[in-house]
This record gives C-alpha cells, sequence and structure tokens, in this order.
C-alpha cells in the first residue's frame, strides 16, 4: 500500500470556523504574536497567553470537521495514511484519521510549564471545564499551561514527521502557507520519486527544483478535486 503523507496547515481549518493567523482579519491582526505565541511573551504575561488560550478553547468546542478533513480521512481506505499537521485543533481525529503527528501542540491539553513535553504532566482538558487558571498546578507542581509550541520553542515531533516524509510515495499539502519553520522544510525530506500536491486558495511558493501539482481552491474543494486525479471515489 502506497504511503502517503498529509501536511496541513490552519487554512483546512478556517472551513470550520477557525480563524486563521496571517489572513486578513487573521488573529496576528488582532493580537502581536510574539505577546501570545511565543515563550518570552508567555514569561513576560502568562495571565494574557492563559486567556488567548482559554478563549481560542472555547472557539474550538462545538466545532465540527469540514468535508477537508473527511476527505483526508477517507484517504485511508486507499494508502497507508499519515496526517502531519501544523493545526492545534483535534478536527483530524473527530474526521476519523488515525496516525496524526501534531507539530505544534494540541489545543485541548495542558502541560507543566517547566517540563512542557514530560509526557507524565500533559493532561487532556475537560470540554464542560476547558480554561487553565492561575494556579493550576501540573504533576511536577509548576502551574499548567498550554500544551502548545511556541516561538522560541523546540519541535519535537519533527523528527518523526521528517522520517514520514522520508518514506512517503505521496506528499499532499493542504491550507499552508509554507512561511514557518521548521515544518516548512519537511518537503526537502521527500524522495525524488515523490510527486507533491499542493492544495491552497492561495498561490504558495514551494521551494524546491521538482514538478508540483497546484489545486488553487479551498481545502474542500481542493480535496475534491485531488480525489478525481487520483481517481479515487469519494
Amino acid at each position: 500500500m502506497k504511503k502517503v503523507v498529509v501536511l496541513t496547515g490552519a487554512g483546512i481549518s478556517a472551513e470550520s470556523g477557525f480563524a486563521t493567523f496571517r489572513d486578513s482579519g487573521g488573529l496576528w491582526e488582532q493580537y502581536n504574536v510574539e505577546d501570545v505565541a511565543s515563550i518570552e511573551g508567555y514569561w513576560r504575561n502568562p495571565e494574557l497567553v492563559q486567556q488567548f488560550y482559554n478563549d481560542r478553547r472555547r472557539q474550538a468546542i462545538g466545532s465540527k470537521p469540514n468535508l477537508g478533513h473527511t476527505l483526508v480521512a477517507g484517504l485511508e481506505f486507499y494508502y497507508d495514511v499519515t496526517v502531519v499537521t501544523q493545526n492545534v485543533d483535534s478536527l483530524h481525529e473527530m474526521a476519523g484519521s488515525h496516525n496524526i503527528i501534531h507539530l505544534h501542540g494540541e489545543l485541548m491539553k495542558a502541560t507543566s510549564e517547566r517540563n512542557p513535553n514530560d509526557p507524565r504532566c500533559i493532561v487532556d482538558l475537560d470540554p464542560e471545564h476547558p480554561d487553565i487558571h492561575m494556579g493550576d498546578k501540573a504533576k511536577d507542581g509548576s502551574q499548567l499551561r498550554p500544551f502548545i509550541v511556541w516561538f522560541g520553542e523546540s519541535v519535537p515531533m519533527i523528527e518523526a514527521a521528517a522520517r514520514a516524509v522520508e518514506e512517503a510515495d505521496i506528499l499532499l499539502i493542504i491550507g499552508t502557507s509554507l512561511n514557518v519553520y521548521p515544518a516548512a522544510g519537511l518537503i526537502h525530506y521527500t524522495q525524488p520519486s515523490c510527486p507533491i500536491y499542493v492544495i491552497d486558495p492561495k498561490p504558495v511558493p514551494v521551494q524546491i527544483n521538482r514538478q508540483v501539482t497546484f489545486i488553487q481552491k479551498k481545502a474542500s474543494d481542493g480535496m475534491q478535486e485531488f480525489y478525481k486525479i487520483m481517481g479515487l471515489e469519494e
């Protein structure tokens, strides 16, 4: 069975009501990225950062996967699929994908501010009580913080993602600007024989000396087009 790696970004979740960060009206127009998405910002003002992610969590509760997520999950009928996502939502899981690598953490989890990647300190948050409060403690006794990989922090899952891309027979990229590293560099781990498909309504600068098939549509429409190209039934 061919191995397919699907690299997804904010664009695939936009149709489910999640604000993207970089587009017009996106979150970066409302917040300073250094304040709410960097480890330095957290140490400067943890209360602001906690509130930002509490708000994101309340927004996420009740959101449902869109056709793009569902069609990605449907690829498992035909291929050995690994989803590598830059998103922190759980919409791929909800849509039925089984093998998911979260590069930037998971919104509905909390962890230790002292040891954020210690699995003993990572806990699921209850959708009925999704907020993290100052004073909430992790198992190591430190303050609980969002289980999010911020700018300035290492990306612990990048090596697993790179290994998956190295073994891919097909790389499918959906809804990402390929501007954020190290995720944007994953494309360079593909084998020369690996075809690359990019689904995005906007032009995406793909810095690779290889044939790339661009499908300039939103995620749901683009996935339908991808199925047609591959001769698959939805």
